[in-house]
């Protein structure tokens, strides 16, 4: 029997042996998947934190992207309108029939073009370049020459600004702000262009202006700086009606110097010693005007008169102008007609800035200006202009001066 126990005492213990060993195996199992359990956890745990950093720096990064974004459009906003371009063109047909001369035809275009900045809210910056010659009262092209290419020179190169509120302040090259009564160019042509300084101030109805423009500044020639200003209000007056009535006075110490542009014997209308090729006065241009603007059956109106005495000069010394315009052409379809006479002695103004147009340019002529308009479209105008004057009848050459003018212009 002895011997049968022992075998299964054997077995016993074998399975005993065998069992211990187990459960030793799988409690080391059981604490390996533990640790690798843990460690799995903390690898999840900075996976995760690793994330939320990341979804937090492409936050940032869209946010400085459209921040970015938002600058750039903001730039590109704040560029286009800090900048403006402008400006127009005029295609001419010109009839002109002089006294003692044959008829003259041609065909002229004007083209304007300049450019705006805005450097701040106080100061604006312009540059502007014009078709034509030098000529300073004129922006006119005639067409021809082969189809030869045409020049263009600086019309405008100024900087305005107008920190004080009520007062604006030019210098350089600049449009001409000086009031002008029926918008009619006894004494300013309209395409010239001071070349100074200028200032310009309102006060409730009140308005002053004021310019300095060298009409030569090289001391190699002779420099002569002049000046002006004019002072006025406007006033309403019954129902509707504005009055603007005013006065200027404007300095050219022209007396004993020479011509300042063109032939050194064209003097344009003004005395002149032919023997030293000098002018003879200076002009101290003394001005009065009013102009009264209001409605007739619905359409705008206005009639102006224009006198000018020039002080240093005791014969030839006066000029006036007196005018009317019904309606405006602005609109589409819309028509304007104006009439103006003038009367301007040889040495009432200074004749290189007067009207290019009337009576052929310069002081000495006198004569009527019927005008027509039509708005074909908006910024797009027809209009006819016809002169007829005379011309040197101070200087004893009295001769008809008669001028056509067919426009069809174009703005921008």
């Amino acid at each position: 029997m002895s011997n049968k126990i022992l075998p299964v005492l054997m077995s016993a213990c074998f399975m005993l042996t065998t069992a211990s060993a187990l459960a030793n195996d799988h409690d080391n199992e059981i604490s390996v998947l533990r640790q690798q359990l843990l460690a799995l956890s903390d690898r999840l745990d900075a996976l995760e934190h690793t994330n939320q950093e990341l979804k937090a720096d492409n936050h940032r990064l869209r946010e400085s992207h459209e921040a970015v974004k938002k600058a750039t459009v903001a730039s590109e906003a704040s560029w286009a309108d800090r900048i403006s371009l402008k400006g127009d063109f005029r295609g001419r047909y010109e009839n002109i029939a002089e006294q003692g001369k044959s008829d003259r035809n041609r065909n002229r275009v004007r083209a304007r073009a300049s450019i705006v900045a805005k450097v701040s809210d106080e100061i604006e910056v312009g540059l502007g370049m014009a078709s034509g010659s030098d000529d300073p009262v004129s922006t006119n092209q005639t067409l021809g020459g082969g189809g030869s290419t045409k020049g263009l020179n600086l019309d405008l190169a100024y900087v305005k600004w107008s920190g004080l509120g009520n007062t604006t302040l030019y210098g350089g090259k600049f449009k001409n702000h000086l009031y002008k009564p029926g918008k009619h160019g006894m004494l300013w042509d309209g395409d010239w262009t001071p070349e100074g300084i200028g200032i310009a101030w309102e006060y409730g109805n009140y308005f002053f202006n004021g310019i300095g423009t060298w009409l030569e500044s090289d001391s190699n020639k002779e420099t002569e700086f002049a000046y002006g200003f004019q002072a006025g209000t406007e006033l309403t007056i019954g129902d509707g009606m504005k009055l603007t009535a005013g006065f200027g006075y404007y300095q050219f110490g022209t007396a004993g110097k020479g011509t300042f542009f063109g032939d050194n014997d064209d003097f344009f209308g003004n005395s002149f010693n032919p023997v030293s090729n000098t002018y003879i006065h200076d002009y101290e241009e003394l001005e009065l005007f009013a102009n009264l603007g209001f409605s007739l059956n619905g359409r705008p109106a206005n009639v102006f008169v224009d006198y000018v005495r020039n002080l240093d000069a005791d014969q030839f010394d006066s000029g006036y102008s007196a005018g009317f315009k019904y309606g405006s052409a602005k609109s589409e379809g819309e028509w304007e007609f104006a009439y103006i006479f003038e009367d301007i002695e040889a040495d009432a103004v200074f004749g290189l800035l007067t009207d290019s147009d009337f009576a052929g340019g310069g002081s000495d002529g006198k004569g009527h200006i019927l005008k027509g308009g039509y708005a074909v479209r908006e910024n797009v105008n027809a209009n006819l202009t016809y002169f007829i004057t005379e011309r040197d009848a101070n200087a004893g050459r009295a001769r008809d001066y008669d001028r056509l003018q067919l426009d069809l212009a174009f703005k921008y």
